[in-house]
């Protein structure tokens, strides 16, 4: 039986890749990654040579016929992304769900678990997490209003990932929503420029105008 191995990579700081990580990823007959450049990066600082094969958000089916295909081979395969864990607001969840649903009696599917940006933020964010709900993205356009209310309505901690362009644009939407409801905003998680923002919507904003709304950013607000 071939395999299919789910293997987390640092969101950030390269040496926060697992010894089984390396060892999986020095393994298997190929890598399907997010983008071939960023993985090489991690690649070479480990002297992992393994073949490696681009699979994004924009493949094509033939591309994840061609990894299917390759599972069906006997070939074993590691799936990463550029960061985090795959298909956690990734598209390696599609090739999961494909190979889970027509192949699950002919491929293992095993997680080598490691870093993951939502889980990082929540852990220092000192809101209660025993219980939180997690919403990926928020949407770029058509949407937004709707997912802003998902994070009102909510009684749980809330967490979300957004970009550089955004992330003021979104703390301004949520500005009257949300009230005086704390908030983190965690950037560069693991990074050089790693930062953290606490308080307010209105504090956070302000304390983003001082600094930089460069990079990628996970936002978690306090329901409590």
């Amino acid at each position: 039986m071939s395999k299919l191995y789910i293997v987390s990579t640092p969101i950030g700081n390269l040496s926060d890749i697992t010894f089984r990580a390396v060892e999986t990823l020095k393994s298997v007959d190929l890598i399907a990654c997010e983008d071939t450049r960023t993985s090489k990066k991690l690649l070479n600082r480990y002297d992992i040579q393994t073949r490696l094969v681009s699979y994004h958000q924009h493949s094509k089916q033939p591309k994840l016929d061609f990894i299917v295909e390759e599972l069906r081979a006997g070939k074993d395969i590691a799936v990463i992304t550029d960061a985090g864990t795959p298909g956690i607001s990734d598209p390696g969840g599609k090739l999961i769900e494909e190979v889970v649903k027509k192949n699950g009696s002919e491929v293992e599917v095993l997680t080598i678990p490691g870093p993951s940006a939502v889980i990082a933020a929540l852990s220092i964010s000192g809101f209660p997490v025993d219980k939180f709900l997690f919403l990926g993205f928020m949407p770029h356009k058509k949407g937004r209003e709707t997912f802003i209310k998902r994070i009102v309505d909510s009684s749980e901690t809330v967490a979300f990932y957004e970009s550089t362009h955004r992330i003021m644009k979104t703390l301004d939407q949520m500005r009257d929503k949300i009230g005086a409801r704390n908030i983190m905003v965690g950037r560069e998680l693991t990074k050089k420029f790693e930062s953290t923002y606490r308080g307010t919507v209105d504090e956070v904003i302000s304390q983003l105008e001082e600094s930089s709304t460069k990079g990628e950013f996970v936002i978690v607000i306090n329901n409590k």
